[in-house]
């Protein structure tokens, strides 16, 4: 359980920066601020998935609440309007906390107030939950709430306006409102167990997205409001909101399969602490559905399921919280998407073609195949299903694929074509590409020989002597060829990019791979010199910069414009997830034991505090390199949360 208390509830800017998120397991979400002010384009509190996991689209916004006692009306919500904050519902909130779903606290004309939301594992389905906590007390008259359903029904990425055509029709059933919009979206079922319900048919208009401003876009949206309710609180208001049609009664049941469910996984994640039990519960928000099987949303609220992303986090997703089953689904959904020896980069929100703009997706792939055998040994499963696709792969980077990525006579993995950016560090505005690393990137050699020693590893097993063979001659000569490009004498560390005899001395993350991937090509010696160099300019409390502050081409916050932002991307901006590999390498170059333990803790406690900051329960995507490194981009990103799981399990 985290907890929030009046200090910050009580602030609108503090409670407005502090988001919460609830997912279903099929990539719908729903998600705002403690305070209620949604601040970003994406909040809602149904986002549906209409082709699991993509096609997503956000239909109800939020609810007005008010809250009636007597002659008096409180209103519980809170918006940001231009030049006005109303109605000022945080004033109100003492409590935030995640227990295990979000749950506020409001004390309010006499009252305490309690209002939970949970989203249904599997279901485009939100409930929401209203009671008097303290109705022992026996005050009267009892308070009345009355909600006021918002309405967007537009693409998650997009924001509504007014129209002077209708923007839906809705029709009572019971006590069910079915929600029909007039344009593409789905219709809407509203659950209810109100004693009252009433036409209006409004426009609320102007709502400011604070965050969508600083970010350089359109910030202000219109939203429908068709009818209002009202709940007499003698018992708990309760709402569900979902794109099939329910029975109020089911509420108490969803919630405690919801509630039995989440305890399930932390029981068999085996929690050492409750920061560990936080982190279980974060991680299984990135695992969904697609297609037959398992993939894994790359952060919320904005990406899709992308293939570099899923590898990286599924080792600490699924191996470390103990979901082998979901490792093992991930590792067969992917083997479908394998083409000329790749796997996909992303796949678009609706009904394009998945992009295979990518080097180091299907290198990662290899990664985590290793770590599942490590921790299964599912001999069986990898060789009728797996080493196939794998050996495959191998021909075609040996042979050449797309964007130029073929191995050079020196054994190492060349990538890259004029305006093309195929590693981790693939921002791009328009044309402009910031960081293309076209040639030999460092990390692409360590996950390459990485990926060689994997597969050699698996045709000895799998009486492939020739394939091992081959595969082993190819890792050696890349290793000495590594060796002799790679190594910088006069920095004393990797060289970041290796092209055409053109040497890349930036200080850069990516060499810690080099490091700690599982098969290195480092002796011990240059191993340890580089964490010490990547220690000494890039760690912070929260991962580790893209780059060297003493670069001249250091960019020290991530804010303002899509260009501003994009071209500080990867330019001194912290990325979490690094924290990972970092831990890895540093266990490698000292051996265990109390003082190193200590480090690797103290590495991970800027973590622990960051779950209370910005996504409440999560750990953000990335942060600026300078103090006090603030935390920026997605709120809840899959890797960021998954290489801090890996580093506790590994290291307790």
């Amino acid at each position: 359980m985290i907890t929030i208390g009046r200090e910050i509830c009580g602030s609108f800017e503090e409670s407005s920066s502090r988001e919460w998120l609830e997912t279903n397991g099929i990539g719908g979400f729903a998600c705002s601020t403690i305070s209620g002010a949604n601040t970003r384009r994406y909040h809602g509190l149904l986002t549906a998935a209409l082709k699991p996991p993509l096609g997503r689209v956000t239909t109800l916004s939020k609810f007005e609440e008010t809250l009636v006692v007597g002659e008096e009306r409180f209103g519980l919500s809170s918006n940001q309007f231009p030049g006005a904050v109303h109605p000022s519902g945080f004033q109100y909130l003492s409590e935030f906390r995640l227990d295990p779903f979000p749950i506020w606290t409001f004390e309010v004309g006499g009252f305490q107030i309690e209002k939970a939301i949970f989203m249904v594992n599997g279901e485009n389905t939100t409930v929401c939950r209203w009671h008097i906590k303290n109705s022992e007390e026996k005050r009267s008259p009892l308070p009345k709430l009355v909600l006021e359903p918002l309405f967007s029904f537009s693409d998650y990425h997009s924001l509504q306006h007014r129209s002077d055509d209708p923007l839906m029709k809705f029709t009572e059933r019971g006590n069910c409102i079915t929600v029909r919009p007039l344009n593409d979206c789905p219709s809407v079922f509203v659950c209810h167990n109100a004693r009252s319900i009433e036409k209006t048919g409004n426009w609320y208009l102007n709502f400011e997205y604070y965050i969508e401003k600083e970010r350089g876009f359109d910030f202000r949206e219109d939203l429908y409001q068709p009818f209002k309710m009202e709940f007499d609180l003698s018992k708990p208001a309760e709402v569900i909101i979902s794109t099939k049609e329910y029975s109020v009664s089911n509420t108490e049941k969803l919630e405690k399969n919801e509630s039995a469910r989440r305890k399930h996984l932390v029981k068999i994640a085996d929690c050492a602490d409750e920061f560990s039990a936080n982190l279980t519960l974060a991680a299984d928000q990135f695992i969904v559905s697609r297609g037959e099987g398992r993939t894994i949303i790359a952060g919320y609220p904005w990406f899709s399921d992308w293939g570099r992303d899923t590898m990286i986090s599924l080792l600490g997703l699924t191996l470390a919280t103990n979901r082998q089953d979901a490792a093992k689904s991930i590792i067969r959904e992917y083997s479908k998407h394998f083409s000329k020896g790749m796997l996909p980069n992303r796949f678009p929100d609706i009904g394009e073609d998945a992009e295979y703009n990518t080097v180091d997706a299907t290198l990662w792939y290899f990664e985590a195949v290793r770590a599942y055998l490590e921790e299964t040994g599912d001999w069986d499963f990898i060789e009728s299903k797996i080493y196939p696709k794998l050996v495959e792969s191998i021909v075609w980077h040996l042979k050449g694929t797309r964007y130029n990525i073929h191995v050079d006579t020196d054994g190492l993995l060349f990538s890259g074509e004029e305006g093309s950016q195929l590693t981790w560090m693939d921002a791009k505005f328009d044309d402009t590409v910031f960081t293309p690393r076209r040639g030999k990137p460092v990390e692409i050699q360590a996950l390459w020989y990485n990926a060689l020693r994997t597969i050699q590893s698996l045709a000895d097993r799998f009486g492939d002597r020739d394939g091992a063979e081959q595969y082993s001659t190819t890792a050696e000569i890349a290793k000495e060829s590594f060796h002799k490009a790679f190594w910088n004498s006069e920095a004393e560390c990797l060289y970041d990019v290796v092209s055409n005899g053109d040497r890349d001395s930036s200080i850069r993350p990516n060499q810690i791979f080099a490091v700690s991937l599982h098969y290195s090509m480092l002796s011990i010696g240059h191993a340890r010199k580089v964490v010490e160099k990547v220690e000494s300019e890039l760690l912070t409390p929260v991962g580790l910069r893209s780059l060297s502050p003493g670069d001249p081409a250091y960019r020290g916050t991530y804010i303002g414009s899509p260009l501003d932002r994009d071209s500080a991307y990867h330019q001194g901006t912290v990325w979490g997830w690094l924290i990972g590999p970092f831990i890895e390498a540093y266990r490698k170059v000292y051996p265990n034991g109390h003082q190193t333990s200590q480090k690797i803790k103290e590495y991970l406690s800027g973590f622990e505090a960051h779950l209370s900051e910005a996504g409440v329960g999560q750990i953000s995507e990335i942060f600026d390199g300078d103090a006090p490194h603030h935390p920026r981009g997605c709120f809840a990103q899959a890797w960021s949360i998954a290489e801090v799981i890996r580093s506790l399990k590994a290291f307790p």
